[in-house]
């Protein structure tokens, strides 16, 4: 979970490069290297016929194109979000997310919220709704990235297949989609740019290795503790956004952050004992 939160948490740095390059090609090109990648790693490891049985069902099916859709949607709007300036905003959507999380851990598997935790869920309320009302904008961006990402960490304990089968089904089921539009739609002039061609397909590695990693952690550990590693994600693209990129941060962002960062410090420490409860057991 830290391997990947870092890599997310530095990512706004390497999509900040494609500026010139619309968001749906980098999309398409993420899922097409990052299925080379996951089908290099499953024939090192030889299971790749493991594919076929993780989609031999109706219901693996479907939780796994529940799943494609979820990342597919977190994925494109955060590269647009990263082009377009809006990382302050991005920040804000994975700070939410533990919090998206656990009420997401209580609904479906009945994890129970103590009262600080129920606080730390309220001010997270408080804080976007401030934040909405100051800047006359809701954080739509932030809201779409912590629900998206919130129910694909739920979706991914439904799933039996391991962490690299389910991922690199993932990145199938959309594979023909992101070809298509590559082919009939896509700005096919980087094919004759090496530079850029090599940088786009990094988006494999830059994809693929923090999935595995995440896919791994959320089948061992409660969502609750993934949330509270996944602070390191949203902390690093806050420090991007606001000393590196110079993005607007006014009164009412603070507002909203401290808040945010208060409920996640009270959330924090109603969470440890649990964490280290669910280790001992």
């Amino acid at each position: 979970m830290i391997a990947a939160c870092v890599v997310w948490g530095l990512s706004p740095l390497f999509y900040a490069q494609f500026s010139d390059i619309p968001t749906i090609d980098i999309l398409a090109h993420r899922t097409l290297w990052s299925l080379l990648l996951f089908a290099g790693v499953l024939m090192f490891q030889r299971r790749l016929s493991q594919i076929p049985k993780a989609l031999s069902t109706p219901k693996n099916i479907a939780i796994i194109t529940t799943a494609s859709v979820m990342i597919a949607i977190n994925w494109g709007l955060f590269i647009w979000a990263t082009k377009v300036g809006r990382v302050t905003e991005t920040s804000l959507g994975y700070y939410i997310f533990p919090l998206v999380a656990v009420v997401l851990g209580m609904l479906a598997f009945g994890e129970k919220l103590s009262r600080a935790q129920a606080l730390a869920v309220g001010l997270a309320v408080v804080a976007v709704s401030v934040l909405a009302i100051g800047t006359q904008t809701p954080p739509w961006i932030a809201l779409a990235l912590a629900v998206t990402f919130g129910i694909y960490g739920l979706i991914k304990k439904r799933l039996e297949a391991g962490p690299v089968v389910s991922v690199a089904c993932e990145v199938l089921l959309f594979a023909p989609l992101a070809a298509i539009w590559l082919i009939w739609f896509g700005d096919l002039t980087v094919f004759g740019n090496l530079a850029e061609l090599l940088f786009l397909a990094l988006c494999g590695p830059m994809t693929a290795i923090p999935l595995m990693f995440f896919s791994y952690a959320t089948k061992r550990v409660r969502l609750g503790t993934v949330g509270l590693v996944q602070y390191l994600n949203p902390t690093l693209q806050f420090v991007c956004a606001v000393l590196i990129f110079k993005e607007p941060f006014g009164v009412w962002h603070a507002v909203a952050f401290g808040l945010i960062w208060t409920a996640l410090a009270l959330y924090s420490a109603a969470s440890l004992p649990k964490s280290r409860a669910h280790r001992a057991a």
